[in-house]
């Protein structure tokens, strides 16, 4: 892998960490609907499939997904929110989560040596899709076991 690959890898990674340590100190208001906006994000890169360019077959799609959506599994478990004293519900720290974060990461790098024959846009979008698939279920879990904690007053 490129050092400028790597670097910013680690530098993203770093920052989903901050963020979610961050997010542990701050309560959730309103709804939880931010918690949903990442599908927002997400949506636009689902463009890159129309690309004439790009030649994935429906079956590596599929698998993508699905392979993606195996990997939502922890991250949807490890995924918990309290309500505290004050009587906001926050995101629980959890070092499970943390170690499921580095598990994907060293799984994403460790599967991009495996699959360096391929095109960079077709490997890119095959990673794209596997986060797609395991960032959509376990944020939209996420919003119900929010919604459900909020509900429980």
């Amino acid at each position: 892998m490129q050092s400028g690959a790597m670097v910013m890898m680690v530098f993203v990674a770093g920052l989903i960490f901050w963020r979610r340590m961050k997010a542990a100190s701050r309560p959730i208001r309103g709804k939880g609907y931010r918690l949903l906006l990442p599908l927002l994000f997400l949506s636009f890169g689902l463009l890159g499939l129309f690309n004439p360019q790009l030649v994935l077959s429906t079956k590596e799609v599929i698998l993508s997904l699905l392979c993606g959506a195996v990997l939502s599994v922890p991250m949807i478990m490890t995924t918990n929110y309290e309500r505290r004293d004050d009587g906001f519900i926050y995101a629980k720290r959890s070092k499970a989560f943390m170690v499921v974060l580095v598990a994907l990461i060293a799984l994403r790098l460790a599967l991009r040596s495996y699959l360096s024959g391929l095109d960079p846009a077709e490997l890119g979008m095959l990673f794209y899709l596997i986060a797609v698939g395991y960032i959509v279920p376990w944020r939209v879990a996420s919003y119900l076991k929010y919604r459900k904690l909020a509900l429980a007053k």
